[in-house]
């Protein structure tokens, strides 16, 4: 067996935690070690079971990890161990670095700035187009977009940065090979392209509630800044920002609504000191030396507009707001208006996003 072979046993024994793996390669010194030494010697560790070192026999089996080994390639799947040089750098320095990384796509580059885009997965709309919104300007200036593929704020974070055909990493609590949700295996299927699927859980490995806040260290570490755009005050997007602060990570965050319980874990980190974001330029301006364009100001330009068209582009914002609210302030007859709508949509300077509610569309 090769030495990428061994680092693929010991990284694929998804049972294991990363602190047992981590103990196992402190005594051993390498996972080529740990792999043909005898049963016995695994009992000195106190930090495994009796059922860890039942599994971890089982696993030695030579021909069984040579042939999934092998198997990464037809699955279009890479890996990467912490020794490798094309392991992400900024995953070397944080608590509990992965031991391994699979991969589809490609790595975030080790130069640039990536930013983390997360939320809730029970959004609302408004959440979804600030996600969409803010990835996509961020990716337009050549920023990396993170997440984790869930529903909600991931998605959108990730649909917004491929709008700018930029690129977008995803980050899985369960094998590469899985799409999860399933909801969102189209934009899977994109970010394949530009951009990557990556997890720490080797091929075949299922989603578990306990992997996801493991994930949430690897969204956290390869960023140099976490923006929040919408969160209950209990959120598992929370957890990415606590990892984040230990990280030493930037945290933004998109003002909410008082009682608005989707805003709540964004007022809260606000309190504390989080960034507030309002345009993407507030979270540019920090990386103004690195990144390839700065651009302020979410409204295009109206000058080329009719002028009834201007009266109802300056009723519009990122904010969702229903054909009827839009009348009554543009003062225009319902069958007017839906001409102008169409006008502006075919325009670009504005897009519906569900039956009858209309935002503005971003530079």
């Amino acid at each position: 067996m090769t030495k990428k072979e061994y680092w693929y046993w010991l990284c694929s024994i998804s049972e294991l935690s990363q602190k047992k793996k981590e103990a196992i390669l402190s005594f051993f010194s390498s996972p080529e070690e740990a792999f043909k030494e005898k049963t016995e010697a695994f009992s000195r560790l106190e930090i495994l079971t009796n059922k860890d070192i039942e599994r971890i026999d089982n696993s030695r089996k030579e021909s069984s990890v040579q042939e999934n080994y092998a198997k990464l390639k037809s699955k279009g799947i890479y890996f990467v161990t912490i020794e490798d040089g094309e392991y992400p750098e900024k995953l070397r320095n944080i608590y509990e670095s992965p031991l391994g990384i699979f991969y589809k796509g490609k790595l975030p580059a080790k130069e640039g700035v990536n930013i983390a885009v997360i939320g809730a997965r029970n959004c609302s709309d408004y959440g979804r187009e600030m996600a969409r919104s803010f990835a996509k300007e961020l990716a337009k200036a050549g920023v990396g977009i993170i997440s984790g593929l869930a529903a909600g704020i991931d998605g959108a974070a990730h649909d917004g940065a491929l709008m700018a055909e930029g690129d977008t990493f995803g980050v899985l609590g369960c094998g590469a090979d899985i799409c999860y949700p399933v909801e969102n295996f189209n934009l899977y299927l994109k970010m394949c392209m530009s951009g990557g699927i990556l997890t720490e859980y080797a091929p075949g490995t299922q989603p578990r509630a306990y992997h996801f806040p493991m994930r949430n260290r690897i969204i956290s570490g390869m960023s140099d800044g976490i923006l929040v755009v919408e969160a209950r005050e209990k959120s598992g997007s929370l957890i990415t920002v606590d990892y984040g602060l230990e990280q030493g990570k930037n945290i933004y965050a998109i003002p909410g609504r008082p009682g608005d319980i989707l805003s709540d874990g964004c007022n809260n980190i606000l309190k504390m000191g989080a960034k507030m974001c309002t345009e993407t330029y507030d979270i540019l301006e920090d990386y103004i030396l690195t990144c390839k364009k700065i651009t302020k100001g979410n409204k295009k330009n109206d000058k080329l507009l009719e002028a009834n068209e201007k009266i109802v582009y300056a009723c519009l914002s990122r904010i969702p707001k229903h054909l009827n609210d839009i009348a009554k302030e543009a003062d225009f007859p319902i069958g007017e208006l839906a001409s102008l709508l169409f006008q502006l949509e075919s325009k670009n300077y504005i897009k519906q996003i569900r039956a009858n509610y209309y935002v503005t569309d971003i530079v």
